[in-house]
């Protein structure tokens, strides 16, 4: 019967040494390749002086181009009532008043406000003086866990503005003539502010009974 086992052996050695050559030649290939390679190819941020007026206080800030309007409230001026909800303008969580106008803070970039008077949960109201909106969430229940609560609460004062001022929704029957105060006009101009609760019947109450006080 024939030993193979010198052959075996001899295969085996010429693998190893095979490996080994192929490894002694990328090695040096490769920390080369690493010692060429810059740090980084990311550019720096490009930075901008933005002025903001928050809740009736100006800040200087000097701001990554690419900060949104809701970091820069939460991050750089640590207004944190403003919530990070989706991130992507689909829960309403981030709403605020910028200029009359409410707007997802989250969807905007803050060198766009340059000069921008900006209102956030903080600043309609606060534990020694609420806002009627506020209070009368208190009253009706109008929230559970409480995250979506800012954003609800700055967006429905600015929905019973909108009415006041005769802009018409999607559900509004006469474009031309006054919005009706009803809660189907309450839930479409709401529909953008979402309450995972499910609070929304105590949320248009409250909502109705502010609006009754203003009229």
């Amino acid at each position: 019967m024939n030993d193979f086992s010198d052959i075996n052996v001899a295969r085996r050695e010429l693998l190893i040494a095979g490996a080994l050559s192929a490894t002694a030649a990328a090695v040096p290939a490769v920390a080369s390749a690493q010692a060429t390679t810059p740090a980084s190819n990311n550019p720096p941020p490009v930075l901008a002086k933005t002025s903001l007026q928050v809740n009736g206080q100006t800040h200087q800030l000097n701001l990554d181009t690419r900060t949104t309007l809701l970091d820069a409230l939460r991050e750089h001026l640590h207004l944190t009532g403003t919530k990070k909800g989706c991130d992507h303008g689909q829960c309403g969580a981030c709403t605020v008043i910028v200029d009359g106008r409410r707007i997802n803070s989250c969807l905007t970039l803050a060198v766009m406000h340059d000069g921008a008077k900006v209102t956030t949960i903080e600043g309609l109201g606060n534990k020694d003086k609420l806002h009627p909106m506020q209070a009368a969430f208190i009253k009706h229940d109008g929230y559970q866990c409480g995250y979506c609560t800012p954003g609800q609460i700055c967006s429905a004062v600015s929905v019973l503005d909108e009415i006041k001022q005769g802009i018409p929704s999607h559900v509004s029957a006469d474009l031309n003539a006054k919005p009706v105060l009803s809660a189907a006009e309450l839930r479409e101009r709401m529909s953008g502010n979402i309450c995972r609760c499910g609070a929304y019947s105590n949320i248009i109450d409250a909502i109705t009974e502010v609006a009754g006080r203003a009229a």
